[in-house]
C-alpha cells in the first residue's frame, strides 16, 4: 500500500508585490480561487501520478487544476484535505511581500494565535480524519493513492500517517509539485 501527497502546482495569482498586513484577508481569497494557469508539472511529477490507481483532491482550485494539467480526474474532492487557513494580524504601518506576510502569520498560527482562522489544534484533527480517509483509500486499492493538496496540511497529514504506522519513503519539499511517499510496513 502506497500514499502519495503531492502539491499542487504554482497558482496563477500573485496579486501586488507588497501590500499591508489588513490586505492580506483579500490577498488569501484571490490566492484561495486561483488556479495553476498555465503552470507545468516535470516529467517525473507526471510519471509519479500516472502511477496512482486512486485520486483525491482538495476542493481548491489550484490543487484541482494541478490534477488536470496531470490528466488525472480526481475520484473524491473534499474539503478536508484544503490548506489550513492564515490568521490575519494588522499591522498597518508596515508594506511587506505576501510571501513575507504568509510566513509571519503562519509563524504565529503555530504559534498559537488564530484569531479568524480555524486553530491548529483543528487543523490536525481535520488531519487525522484526512489520514483516515487515505488509508481507507489505500487499503481498498489495488495500488498507489494520490492526494492532491497543499504544503501545511500534507505536512500535518504525514505527521499522522507516521503515528499510524506508515513509513516515509520520500520526503515532500517545499516546493511546487513537491510529493512525499508513504508506505505500510
Amino acid at each position: 500500500m502506497e500514499i502519495i501527497l503531492m502539491r499542487h502546482g504554482k497558482p496563477a495569482f500573485t496579486g501586488s508585490s507588497r501590500i499591508r498586513s489588513g490586505e492580506m484577508a483579500d490577498w488569501v481569497t484571490e490566492y484561495d480561487l486561483s488556479d495553476t494557469g498555465t503552470d507545468i508539472p516535470s516529467a517525473s511529477t507526471l510519471s509519479l501520478a500516472s502511477r496512482a490507481h486512486r485520486v483525491i483532491s482538495s476542493n481548491l482550485p489550484r490543487a484541482l487544476s494541478s490534477l488536470k494539467a496531470l490528466g488525472r480526474e480526481p475520484e473524491l474532492i473534499d474539503e478536508v484535505f484544503k490548506e489550513a487557513g492564515l490568521p490575519i494580524f494588522h499591522m498597518p504601518m508596515l508594506k511587506l511581500s505576501p510571501t513575507l506576510w504568509a510566513a509571519f502569520f503562519r509563524v504565529m498560527w503555530l504559534l498559537g494565535f488564530s484569531p479568524n482562522t480555524e486553530p491548529l489544534n483543528v487543523a490536525k484533527q481535520r488531519a487525522m480524519q484526512a489520514a483516515k480517509i487515505l488509508v481507507a483509500c489505500a487499503k481498498e486499492s489495488n495500488g498507489p493513492v494520490l492526494l492532491m493538496g497543499h504544503g501545511v496540511m500534507n505536512r500535518l497529514i504525514t505527521k499522522e500517517l507516521k503515528s499510524l504506522g506508515w513509513k516515509e519513503c520520500r520526503r515532500q519539499g517545499n516546493g511546487y509539485w513537491n510529493a512525499g511517499i508513504y508506505s505500510l510496513g
